[in-house]
């Protein structure tokens, strides 16, 4: 992302600013849409529950709970596991579910319970440990195959193991060629099954192929789990009535956020400030609310949905509207983080600084309360590497240099903002955030790059012909085809596979024994999570009228009927 040549057509059009002391500028726009939303949340306050809705969820807590306790056999303590989690209520039961795991992990160890030959319960027990961290290997899967190349053919009717493997087979690490045999083999025989299936499983196939459980967005894919739960087989009615009781509590927790921050963005006025920035409020605190949707992160929910919005304005400052001699002094003010230089820059970048000043000394107001008076130095430098990554790629557009695809990666990694909020997303995790912790995470160390490395790749495949048809920087695209002089087609091919490679990096991150604990990780995850959720079909944050509108919708509007 970078600068846009000065020059226009009817779908970039020239927009004209006056600015201070000089001559009329002209710039170009993005033409960009406004919010599909509005001032739909403006009105939007923390609704405050029945008590007897709250008294009902905790009976049903306990009820749970005397579930997990039960011995009630290693497979079926992995489907209540499996359900709990699917069904987005794992939050309340992490002692009891960290106890079912490690007693699961010893039992397969010890060669007490592995799954025997039940294709399903094999997988499902290996996703269930990698998914809690425990690196069991993937050879568990060999005695399902009849020769090194080749799984037995009499699985190719077993519907439930056949999407137990493939699901299991996305926590895959490198190396673990058996996993990416499985992803093939299951991929071709569910995807020649699922129009033959009843529902809910044809439901569940579908939705796998186009988006495995790894990868998913979790309070999403809890909210649509829910609806196809009481369809199950043996559904529990204890479980499903938690999951709509705590979804629809949730959703009025995240309404009355999205509320402040709508009366928030409203103060700042950027929509008509900056008519020429994205307005995207909304889809912002969606892509937050992926990162994480618990109640205890309410705070770092709103602190970082401020940030991620002052970092889309000021991406469309670097990309779209400012010039280089406006840019570097900026980005110099931001560096040295000096407010007393903000009335030598022109007023539309006087009104991005003055926001993002304003909220980090928010955050650093509160958690210097909390006895965290470090973290708001962390939260400026994640800001000042951004910027200075933009900056790099405007002087790349203004010499019109096309870096190899290792020197843009470089850059263009920070500037896709993932390695900022992984670091922006510790301010919101309390006291499991040390300052060890943030320093780690601004190292940005290989799950962060790992993470940003998907977010800029897909981010440019899924947005390269608009980009370049408006005169943007060379993408990783353009810079892979000219490394290897091949097409965009075979280039797109190959940076797919980078993807492929980072999200098993990430899997091996989080595999024990970690550097840090789960919650300091989980961001980057989540991350990378967000990108096959937004970027799947297209620039899913840009142009959010389909897909993420109504994505946003079940999450934030519809309540689930009880």
């Amino acid at each position: 992302m970078a600068l846009v040549p000065l020059s226009s057509s009817d779908d970039f059009p020239t927009v004209h600013l006056q600015v201070k002391g000089r001559d009329e500028i002209a710039r170009r726009s993005a033409n960009y849409k406004p919010s599909v939303w509005g001032d739909h949340f403006i009105a939007s306050s923390l609704h405050v529950p029945d008590a007897r809705i709250n008294e009902r969820i905790e009976e049903l807590k306990k009820e749970v709970k005397r579930m997990l306790r039960t011995d009630s056999g290693p497979f079926q303590k992995m489907i209540l596991v499996d359900e709990i989690q699917r069904l987005g209520v794992a939050y309340h039961f992490e002692m009891e579910i960290e106890e079912a795991m490690r007693q699961m992990y010893y039992a397969h160890i010890n060669g007490d319970y592995d799954g025997g030959d039940d294709l399903h319960a094999v997988a499902l027990q290996f996703r269930l440990l990698r998914q809690h961290g425990y690196n069991v290997p993937s050879d568990v899967f060999g005695k399902f195959k009849e020769d090194e190349c080749h799984f037995k053919a009499s699985l190719c009717t077993n519907v439930k193991g056949l999407i137990s493997l493939y699901e299991a087979a996305y926590l895959s690490t490198r190396g673990e060629d058996i996993l990416e045999e499985a992803i093939a083999f299951t991929s071709k025989n569910l995807r020649a099954m699922v129009a033959h299936l009843e529902s809910p499983l044809s439901s569940q196939v579908a939705h796998a192929l186009k988006l495995p459980l790894r990868r998913g967005m979790p309070c999403l894919e809890a909210r649509r789990y829910i609806s196809l739960y009481q369809d199950h087989e043996s559904w529990s009615d204890v479980l499903l009535e938690l999951a709509k009781l705590d979804f629809n509590l949730l959703q009025s927790l995240h309404q009355g956020e999205i509320g402040e921050l709508s009366r928030w963005w409203r103060a700042v006025d950027f929509a008509s400030k900056l008519p020429f920035v994205r307005d995207r409020l909304v889809e912002c605190y969606f892509w937050i609310l992926g990162v994480y949707f618990e109640p205890k992160y309410t705070f770092g929910r709103i602190a970082v949905t401020k940030l991620i919005s002052i970092a889309s304005v000021m991406d469309d400052i670097y990309d779209v509207y400012g010039t280089l001699e406006e840019l570097k002094p900026f980005t110099e003010a931001i560096q040295r983080w000096d407010i007393g230089a903000m009335d030598q820059l022109p007023e539309y970048m006087q009104v991005c600084f003055h926001a993002l000043y304003q909220v980090v000394k928010e955050i650093e107001e509160k958690t210097t309360n909390e006895g965290r008076s470090y973290t708001a130095h962390y939260s400026k430098e994640a800001m000042k590497a951004l910027t200075r990554a933009y900056l790099v790629e405007a002087q790349w557009f203004s010499t019109g240099h096309v870096p190899t695809l290792d020197e843009y990666l470089e850059i263009a990694v920070m500037s896709s903002g993932y390695p900022m909020l992984a670091v922006q997303a510790l301010v919101g995790l309390g006291d499991v955030a040390t300052k060890e912790a943030f320093d780690w995470v601004l190292s940005v160390p290989k799950i962060v790059w790992s993470s940003g490395l998907i977010a800029r790749i897909v981010d440019d495949i899924q947005t390269n012909k608009v980009e370049q048809s408006r005169g943007d920087n060379a993408s990783s695209v353009q810079c892979y085809m000219k490394d290897h002089g091949v097409t965009e087609e075979e280039a797109c091919r190959a940076l797919y596979e980078l993807v492929t490679d980072a999200w098993k990096e990430i899997n091996k991150a989080c595999l024990r024994p970690t550097e840090f604990p789960g919650p300091i990780l989980a961001p980057s995850l989540n991350l990378a999570r967000m990108m096959e959720v937004l970027y799947k079909n297209g620039d899913g944050y840009t142009d959010s009228a389909g897909q993420t509108k109504e994505c946003i919708a079940s999450l934030l509007v519809d309540p689930i009927p009880l």
